[in-house]
């Protein structure tokens, strides 16, 4: 402790350095930790989205290959199927024609409920659905981005099928996660027949609702078991495996950042050794004089040491509050509304705040180390000899 004093004097020598340096290691160390953030967050995200008693099945060769759509009733009489829907893309362009700008199915109107309890339906909303043959649900984001209410009526322009569906929305999918419009498949089927194209016998996508957790795995070798000898195999998968799918490319970004936070680290380390090294120099007949006095070579390298892990520790905490800081204020705003959407679940986390502090104090051990035990290990005549 009685060097202490020393430390701290020698960091407020030069003030102006001094907070540059904590600014740039605190900015840093805020990049970093909101950085390390996005993997854990975008786990949440799917999380989120997913449900632990929801499939997807569809056909093996990929999503634009379809199933008939006589297989959902046969999924449907499986031991330990709630419910099931089958989703078949439509593909309908509202601003201009040709234009998708939200995804659209054609739904079973009648088992949308079903599949779907954990969705918060406006009053009403699934009853009209069923009732209307040109009833449309709405999610929300989309239902604010057009500026659309419950009763409106819009027309959406099929780029897959010769149809153009004059809809009604008849309710709204109260979840900012949703942004989709599901009408109904009987509307679609209706018209395909009258333009004499048979009707709509094929299904995208069939979602199942499965009574147990514990009983997802054995039902989606069942519903591939099932049609394995058909001319359309299947591949069952859970619904978070489905949308971590979807999220494939963010799982390449995400590696991307990680290389970009080692690379930050990296410059911190830089940045604080080359401040380090330039106090060093500027002190040098200072040392030698402590030296001549009899400060130990223990006594130099370790005040030296300190100084420059105190800054970065020092900094380091500032960064981490600031990122707490920040992604608190991001969580709120995406609470009062959908502008900055899955950007809530981006969060500092206990290990992302031991990160961060850690991350500080090694950058300061590793800037300090080599000038202090430069000054510490060079002899007196020298050290004078460069100042006189």
């Amino acid at each position: 402790m009685k060097y202490a004093g020393l430390v701290l004097a020698n960091l407020g020598r030069n003030k102006l350095r001094s907070l540059f340096t904590a600014g740039a290691i605190a900015l840093a160390v805020l990049l970093v930790c909101l950085l390390m953030t996005m993997p854990a967050g975008l786990d949440r995200l799917i999380s989120d989205l997913g449900s632990n008693t929801r499939i997807s099945v569809h056909n093996k060769a990929g999503l634009v290959y379809s199933m008939p759509q006589s297989f959902t009733r046969k999924v449907r009489q499986l031991d330990g199927v709630l419910a099931a829907v089958s989703m078949t893309w439509f593909g309908g362009a509202y601003e201009e024609e040709g234009k998708v700008t939200f995804p659209n199915f054609a739904v079973e109107a009648e088992h949308v409920g079903s599949v779907y309890p954990d969705y918060v339906f406006t009053p009403g909303a699934v009853e009209d659905f069923v009732r209307h043959r040109d009833g449309a649900i709405v999610g929300r984001k989309i239902m604010r981005q057009y500026g659309w209410k419950v009763g409106d009526r819009i027309t959406l322009r099929s780029t897959v099928w010769p149809a153009n569906l004059d809809l009604r929305i008849v309710g709204e999918i109260a979840d900012d996660n949703a942004p989709m419009l599901w009408i109904n498949r009987t509307y679609l089927d209706e018209t395909l027949k009258a333009a004499g194209r048979g009707g709509l016998g094929i299904a995208g996508i069939i979602w199942v609702r499965v009574d147990r957790p514990e009983r997802v795995g054995t039902l989606m070798s069942e519903i591939d078991e099932m049609s394995r000898n058909s001319e359309s195999p299947t591949a069952s998968e859970t619904e978070k495996s489905f949308i971590s799918n979807f999220f494939g490319s963010l799982k390449g970004f995400v590696t991307i950042i990680l290389i970009v936070t080692a690379l930050v680290s990296l410059c911190i380390v830089f940045i604080a050794a080359n401040t380090a090294s330039m106090a060093v120099r500027e002190r040098s007949g200072e040392i030698a004089v402590m030296k001549a006095m009899g400060f130990g070579r223990r006594a130099i390298f370790g005040t030296l040491l300190a100084e420059a892990t105190l800054l970065s520790s020092f900094a380091g905490a500032l960064g981490v509050a600031g990122a707490i800081a920040l992604t608190r204020a991001l969580k709120t705003v995406a609470t009062l509304g959908p502008t900055l959407g899955p950007l809530g679940n981006f969060t500092v986390t206990n290990d992302v705040v031991t990160a961060g502090l850690a991350l500080s104090l090694v950058v300061g051990l590793l800037s300090g180390l080599v000038p202090a035990l430069g000054a510490a290990r060079k002899p007196v005549v020298d050290a004078l000899r460069e100042v006189f």
